[in-house]
């Protein structure tokens, strides 16, 4: 089942089974907040279940870096806005990652790491990936990091 991320009042929902359940909620919602204000789009996400699709291609472009996440998928959003294909998976244990691939050629294409607010940096980016932190009224510190695609998908 689907669900409108509300970053006006913010919601554990799908998130119930996560240890960060409030920090993810908060990050989620932050993004929401930024697609709205941006784009004027509904940040809409599904249960990772209901979608393998997307999480297929994002793992597909991660494996670009040799990453691999045993973590619980527990949703995933995937839409196109202004030219650019977006996907997300948010992870249980508080591990966001988004791809942005520009469809025109040439244009920025780039997968995107943001941890919630509160968990320790997984061992599977130790001494790849530096993190910058950003402050969020919704999610608390967001600590970020990305790298660029390099491949075609």
């Amino acid at each position: 089942m689907s669900y409108k991320v509300d970053f006006k009042n913010v919601s554990t929902v799908g998130f119930e089974s996560s240890p960060a359940a409030e920090a993810m909620a908060g990050l989620r919602a932050n993004e929401a907040r930024y697609y709205w204000n941006k784009y004027k789009h509904e940040f809409v996400t599904v249960p990772a279940s209901e979608d393998p699709e997307t999480l297929a291609w994002i793992e597909k472009i991660l494996a670009e870096r040799d990453l691999t996440f045993p973590y619980k998928p527990l949703e995933v959003s995937s839409f196109e806005v202004d030219g650019i294909k977006m996907a997300y998976v948010f992870y249980e244990n508080g591990l966001s990652v988004n791809v942005m691939y520009t469809l025109e050629e040439g244009g920025k294409r780039a997968v995107g790491f943001k941890l919630s607010d509160g968990i320790e940096i997984p061992a599977e980016f130790e001494g790849k990936f530096k993190f910058a932190r950003q402050k969020s009224k919704l999610a608390g510190t967001i600590r970020g990091s990305f790298f660029v695609i390099k491949g075609e998908y």
